[in-house]
């Protein structure tokens, strides 16, 4: 580990480390556009180059790797020089677009010639190159060849990680450009990356284009809830509304990248189709009520049913779209307190796109976090048998849409068969038009939880607002559901978790604290 000197300060860092995050260890930014940690260095945007002793020339720090007793200069005016001529070079040509550009407020061409520029522009606008505007180049991103600095992130990240190579640098000198390869379109499954990682305004999201100005938006860190991978992300949020998923960055699961579906899928948790209030079936007719009063409804009549027809009357189904929080508690319900019996249920498109980068097949986010709370995944069928036999008088669905794996036939044994159902979801649902009582929880992005990924990764979601309508936390609807029966309940979702942890050996020791920002691989699963 060589020990150096970056601005009079001195650092020991791994060896193989560039400059630039040398630096980042002692909270000094060296400029920079084209290198990303992600991909292979490029070293052709020059914003970098710092003074290193006993090198004639600057050099870039993006491909200059830490050495022994290295010094390093790099706010000397022989650098400063250096970045307001790059600067000045770089905005040759570009266009003032800043009032009317996505990327402002997270633009590194603003940032920068504040930081190390402040010159004004010696070419008039109307000897600037003319290039191409608004150019839609795939589903997802919108391409402006007049914004681009040419720093080639976008082409280096479709060569080297998705290997689908759809964009280019064409013509030369200052008519160079990035452009799609003839006859092909930027339409792979995780377009989306290439927004976030170019600098400037040149890429941008066809979702996001227009809708907010980032400042205005809030973040908080989440886990993405469209598959087994449990990709980290950012929600970006105003005011109760979700605006975007961003990847966020996590060594272990899915380092600087997120797929296309996962980046979209924050529009299935807003808008139609959200359960807002608690209703209770009055004949062929909803009524609303309140969420405690139609909660106490249904805690007493699962202990009426389990006293009349046997414990075993009473059913519980938890989905693998719950939290470890929700899906615990839910057991503990169930099978604790009425008695009952608890199966988990994980259902995904027989035709599921997968791959072998990030996408996986299995469609939930917490199917590894069901079997490690040993609650199995039987599928529907064996449950359709026993509701059909009538062994089934009571059903408790949370977060559990039968019908995506049965269709019809749930439906139908369900209004048929089933004395009382109950649907405990945040969306409405095929099978809650069976229900006799349907109670309103928080989307994964309203609640504080934690999922287990394919990996037997444990990760946090996190509260990035409040639930609309009269929809609570799912572990404080169970808790609540608890504490009328009389069992004991925990009064926060770091409590509910705490519990769980004490009851399954696997996830021992652990808090919400010990799974941090990037989550805890779980200790290895008992011999049997």
């Amino acid at each position: 580990m060589p020990t150096l000197e970056i601005d009079g300060q001195q650092v020991t860092v791994d060896d193989g480390l560039n400059l630039i995050q040398a630096a980042e260890h002692l909270g000094i930014e060296i400029p920079h556009y084209c290198f990303h940690p992600g991909l292979p260095v490029a070293g052709n945007c020059r914003m970098c180059l710092v003074e290193v002793e006993k090198m004639p020339k600057l050099q870039i720090a993006c491909n200059t790797r830490v050495g022994e007793g290295m010094v390093v200069r790099t706010r000397s005016e022989r650098v400063k020089r250096a970045q307001a001529a790059v600067l000045e070079f770089l905005l040759v040509n570009h266009p003032i677009d800043c009032p009317i550009c996505d990327q402002a407020g997270e633009c590194k061409l603003q940032d920068y010639y504040m930081d190390y520029d402040r010159q004004p522009s010696r070419v008039p606008l109307q000897a600037k190159v003319k290039k191409g505007k608004a150019i839609e180049i795939g589903p997802m991103v919108m391409l402006d060849q007049e914004r681009c600095i040419l720093c080639t992130r976008c082409t280096r990240f479709l060569d080297e990680v998705t290997k689908t190579g759809e964009l280019g640098v064409f013509e030369r000198g200052n008519h160079c450009m990035i452009d799609l390869f003839p006859g092909r379109r930027l339409d792979n499954p995780y377009s989306g990356n290439v927004v976030d990682i170019c600098p400037v305004g040149a890429l941008t999201s066809k979702d996001f284009r227009f809708r907010s100005r980032v400042w205005y938006l809030e973040a908080t860190r989440s886990v993405c809830p469209t598959c087994a991978t449990g990709c980290n992300i950012d929600i970006h949020h105003r005011r109760g509304e979700m605006f975007r998923f961003r990847p966020r960055y996590n060594a272990e699961v899915n380092k600087y990248w997120i797929c296309d579906e996962g980046r979209l899928s924050y529009k299935n948790f807003q808008g139609e189709g959200r359960l807002l209030h608690a209703l209770v079936r009055d004949g062929e007719q909803w009524r609303r009520s309140p969420t405690a009063a139609a909660a106490h409804r249904v805690a007493d009549r699962l202990r009426e049913i389990a006293a009349e027809f046997g414990a075993a009357a009473v059913r519980g189904v938890v989905s693998a779209q719950a939290t470890c929080e929700e899906a615990f508690l839910f057991e503990r319900l169930i099978r604790e307190v009425v008695g009952g019996q608890v199966t988990g249920f994980s259902w995904s498109p027989p035709d599921a796109y997968h791959d072998d980068f990030l996408i996986d097949a299995d469609r939930n986010p917490n199917s590894s976090g069901l079997r490690e709370l040993a609650l199995a995944i039987d599928g529907v069928e064996p449950l359709l048998a026993d509701i059909s036999a009538g062994r089934v008088r009571a059903l408790v669905l949370l977060r559990a849409d039968l019908s995506l794996a049965a269709g019809d036939r749930v439906l139908q044994a369900l209004a048929e068969r089933v004395d009382f159902c109950v649907v405990i979801d945040s969306h409405h649902g095929a099978v809650t038009e069976t229900a006799d009582v349907v109670l309103p929880i928080a989307t994964f992005a309203e609640t504080d939880g934690t999922f287990v990924n394919r990996e037997r990764r444990v990760q946090r979601t996190r509260k990035a607002f409040a639930s609309p309508g009269d929809a609570v936390d799912g572990w404080q609807l169970l808790s609540d559901l608890l504490s009328y029966t009389g069992a004991t309940a925990p009064r926060t979702a770091a409590e509910a978790f705490a519990g769980l942890t004490a009851t399954f050996p696997s996830f021992g020791g652990l808090t919400f604290d010990v799974v941090g920002e990037c989550g805890v691989r779980l200790r290895p699963a008992a011999p049997a």
